[in-house]
């Protein structure tokens, strides 16, 4: 889930005196401030953001390098966020988020008793892992011309998703463990696929940290923005941690669309993550793990002072992947925010 920060406009005293001087800048200026304020960064309040990221992973890759083999397993993964915000004040605010996640799968497994590879197709649908994340504003520099906003973000994950199918990747990794007279250098060896149990799985069995960083900057018309985002993977239930996440995302915009009842901004959005290997049974699987860069387009539209909408979409320009995985073809995201 991507949400954009629009910087907070402070319109304080010497507004009258500006206005009279220059009047079409201080239209700008109070464009900004709504845009600002609809998306619950301004003020105190209630604030309810609904966001969806969508994920086409048909592009089969070895080591980085892409495999042409047509009719292969595949995943493509919805992922809906339900996020209530409650702004205490501009300092500082509450965030619970609460994902519906449905993912449409093919996958291949040498199960043991079975005498031939299972090939297994279907949807999963169901309550993902909720989070509670708090926001806490450290630096906060506001003019006329310019402005700097830098939040710190921090909170913790909950194994509320259903996690069976990782327990059954681990039943199944034990299983092969121990034959005898089989040796097995990676956990995942019993999987033939390139889309694992664990990617299918809507939960993950284990509380994880989240950490992170947003700084905005706006200079009149222009802006530019960037997030940092940290999560720290514990072991869950059944042997199974996945690698942890480091996830940057960010870049200029400038404002299209600039009126007092509306806006609408452009922003050239670069991504950065990294994954790093899951441990399985205590060991790290080289089946795991990934590195990409993205790029691609965004908008962010809002209306008068409750309502922001905001979409765009980030083409992989290089994925570096461990083992033989299922990676993005593209990712679409897109959100909704009303405040109360």
């Amino acid at each position: 889930m991507r949400r954009q920060y629009v910087m907070r406009v402070v319109l304080g005293g010497g507004m009258a005196l500006l206005m009279a001087a220059a009047a079409a800048q201080a239209c700008e200026l109070c464009a900004i401030y709504s845009a600002d304020s609809a998306r619950g960064q301004s003020s105190q309040g209630f604030l309810f953001t609904m966001s969806e990221q969508f994920v086409e992973s048909g592009r089969l890759q070895f080591e980085g390098e892409e495999i042409d083999f047509p009719g292969g397993d595949h995943l493509t993964s919805s992922i809906t966020h339900l996020v209530p915000t409650w702004n205490f004040s501009s300092r500082f605010g509450l965030s619970a988020s609460v994902p519906l996640v449905y993912r449409s799968f093919r996958t291949t497994e040498q199960v043991f008793g079975a005498p031939a590879p299972v090939t297994e197709e279907g949807t999963e649908f169901g309550l993902g892992d909720m989070s509670l994340i708090g926001r806490f504003n450290v630096l906060q520099k506001t003019e006329m011309d310019y402005a700097l906003v830098v939040n710190l973000l921090g909170g913790v994950k909950f194994p509320t998703g259903d996690s069976d199918r990782i327990r059954k990747e681990v039943e199944q990794a034990r299983i092969f463990e121990n034959l005898p007279g089989i040796p097995h250098e990676d956990p995942l060896d019993h999987s033939l696929s390139s889309v694992h149990q664990h990617d299918i799985s809507a939960g993950s069995g284990s509380y994880d940290g989240i950490l992170g960083i947003t700084a905005n900057t706006r200079w009149k018309r222009w802006i530019f923005n960037a997030q940092f985002q940290y999560y720290i993977r514990t072991p869950g239930e059944s042997d199974f941690e996945y690698g942890d996440e480091l996830m940057v995302s960010g870049g200029p915009g400038a404002y299209l669309l600039l009126q007092d009842s509306f806006t609408l901004l452009l922003q050239a959005n670069a991504g950065y993550e990294t994954r790093g290997r899951d441990t399985i049974l205590g060991r790290k699987s080289d089946r795991t793990g990934l590195t990409a860069w993205y790029m691609g387009p965004q908008l962010a539209f809002t209306w008068g002072e409750h309502f922001a909408a905001n979409a765009g979409i980030d083409i992989p320009l290089r994925i570096a992947n461990n083992g033989f995985q299922n990676v993005p073809d593209y990712r679409v995201h897109g959100g909704l925010s009303v405040r109360f």
